[in-house]
């Protein structure tokens, strides 16, 4: 259930480059002091975190690029059975205490996006709650082990967040297992590519609406009741808000949904000292890719037609989650970051 984008994005549009400059003007020093520039601040790394090598790299070569492998998983998918497997930070993502102390709940916390900001939390001083499927247990068991390496508390949910009492209950469960809640990421997200709008069923229809709005709904009306002033709220949108594809309408309509709720709710809040927000990915290799949110046979090339020529690993979005959640972006609210390899948001 870890979110992410499914295809490469589109031109900008002004009204999109508008609300990105707003919330982006503290980026440029606050995303310096993730990983990269935290190693030089903290030379103790975590158990088997891997310094990085000195010196710029290039982004087109820096990570895996198509083509890959031909490969199928059922649905919801594995990260451990990706071929590359997708790096989330797990040897390579460094904190320097950028949110100590605070309590963070992750929907999809156990692949993908999801597990890539539950490992850079736990790094950076957070204690870790993660929702994540039943199905999703081996890997959800990797990231409850790096979270507790890390010396940070972790909560383990598994449940479906189509079903609105679990939503609830896994919110107060994240609020008793940690003490109380200052982070949420609503993150989670069901995609399923379809060639035809006469594809989809009603089932695949209610499937994908539930898990990326509805339960962005109730978890979010669950957690306001514990969320202090500061806390803050990070939804995980898409590209195709902007730019709907021709196989992924359903998809694509749940995430505009989620970008109007982000401004709307950042109005309600913001005079209660809670800040709301939202990253729009464009294509990431996650589970959600091989587990039916790609054609197959377009999979192997996935991310190609970015400017970068590749698609983003997870850790490489980690530094907007964090910088969402910390105080550096304090004046931050309502807005929505893209990370596209290159081709802007909007």
């Amino acid at each position: 259930m870890g979110s992410d984008d499914s295809r490469t994005p589109p031109p900008s549009r002004r009204s999109m480059l508008h609300r990105m400059g707003a919330g982006l003007a503290a980026a440029p020093v606050a995303l310096a002091a993730g990983p990269a520039g935290a190693q030089q601040a903290s030379p103790a790394l975590p158990p088997g975190v891997q310094p990085r090598p000195g010196g710029v790299r290039d982004p087109r070569n820096s990570y895996p690029r198509p083509p890959f492998a031909t490969q199928q998983q059922p649905r919801p998918g594995l990260a451990s059975r990706m071929n590359p497997r997708p790096d989330h930070g797990e040897r390579s993502y460094v904190g320097s205490g950028r949110l100590a102390g605070r309590r963070a709940l992750i929907t999809g916390g156990d692949s993908g996006i999801g597990r890539a900001a539950a490992i850079a939390y736990a790094r950076e001083g957070a204690d870790v709650a993660i929702g994540y499927l039943p199905a999703e247990e081996e890997d959800a068991r990797e990231v409850v082990q790096l979270i507790r390496a890390a010396g940070r508390k972790a909560v383990a949910l598994p449940g479906d967040i189509r079903d609105e009492a679990f939503c609830r209950r896994m919110v107060e469960e994240a609020v008793r297992g940690l003490g109380g809640l200052d982070i949420l990421v609503n993150n989670a997200g069901y995609q399923q590519a379809q060639a035809s709008l006469q594809d989809i069923t009603t089932e695949q229809l209610d499937a994908t609406f539930k898990t990326n709005v509805y339960a962005m709904f109730w978890i979010t009306q669950a957690a306001l009741r514990h969320l202090p002033p500061g806390a803050t709220i990070i939804n995980t949108a898409s590209v195709t808000a902007y730019d709907p594809p021709e196989g992924l309408v359903d998809y694509a309509a749940t995430k505009a949904a989620i970008i109007n709720f982000t401004q709307s709710v950042a109005k309600q809040l913001g005079p209660q000292g809670i800040r709301v927000n939202a990253v729009a990915p464009g294509p990431y290799w996650t589970p959600l890719q091989p587990s039916g949110g790609q054609d197959p046979a377009k999979l192997p090339q996935f991310g190609a037609d970015t400017p970068l020529g590749r698609p983003g690993q997870p850790v490489e979005i980690a530094p907007l989650y964090v910088l969402l959640a910390s105080d550096e972006s304090g004046f931050t609210s309502g807005d929505v970051f893209g990370s596209t390899g290159g081709s802007p948001a909007g």
